[in-house]
């Protein structure tokens, strides 16, 4: 019986190549086990047959970035969140067309995360690009939110909401307010701080009973179901 070795020094065998190759293919999904993909370089191998997909290729794996539909839920910390994004939860209608890799979800970062008790898109990204621009950026992406609310709205309520109020004693830039029906309001804002939305309807006389984030800049979540997610498409940009 042949000893236990890894799967990559097997694979740099079988092909002649390098251990640098043979993990990038099998990173990349391209080599099977007995029938099975294998993305583990360090996966031990004896006496198997090991496959190498006639289409692979020696191209790094792509970073990603995935919109996932956050359920509210007041006892999640990012660490939990993450676990929700797995390959279990991919949405079936996600049409970006990338073949999913366990690699997609190795360092991920959340970027704008969402304030407790509220739901909706949040973004978790293996790219440098997209976190730097989630970042540098966040005072002037707009982000679209539907609130639900109760109570009463004050006269004029809905001009102040638009332009008027303070929040911990600076005046807040104009914003887009409107009815969505009798019980939601839609937000567009920038440079939304934690608690900010809440302060501004208790303002004028409302209760916020839900608040679900739809839009980052230009990305929408559209109609992805609660607890699932889907990659982001390549002209899709923040």
């Amino acid at each position: 019986m042949t000893d236990p070795v890894r799967l990559a020094k097997r694979l740099a065998e079988l092909l002649h190549c390098s251990r640098r190759e043979a993990e990038l293919y099998i990173a990349g999904g391209w080599v099977k086990v007995d029938g099975q993909v294998v993305e583990e370089p360090q996966f031990m191998v004896s006496e198997q047959m090991v496959e190498l997909h006639p289409d692979a290729t020696l191209v790094p794996v792509a970073p990603v970035t995935i919109l996932f539909h956050q359920p509210p839920d007041t006892e999640m910390n990012a660490e939990s969140i993450k676990q929700l994004v797995c390959a279990d939860t991919r949405a079936a209608d996600d049409h970006s067309g990338i073949h999913l890799l366990k690699q997609h979800f190795v360092r991920l970062a959340q970027n704008l995360p969402l304030e407790m008790h509220a739901g909706g898109m949040t973004v978790f990204t293996q790219d440098f690009r997209v976190t730097r621009k989630l970042t540098d950026d966040a005072a002037t992406i707009e982000q679209e939110y539907v609130v639900e609310v109760a109570g009463e709205l004050a006269p004029d309520g809905l001009k102040l909401l638009n332009h008027g109020l303070s929040y911990n004693g600076k005046p807040l830039p104009q914003v887009k307010v409107s009815w969505q029906n009798e019980t939601h309001l839609r937000f567009a804002l920038k440079g939304v701080k934690p608690g900010q939305v809440a302060h501004m309807c208790k303002a004028v006389g409302l209760q916020v009973l839900a608040m679900k984030r739809l839009r980052i800049g230009r990305v929408s979540m559209s109609k992805l179901p609660p607890g699932q997610w889907r990659y982001l498409m390549p002209y899709e940009k923040f």
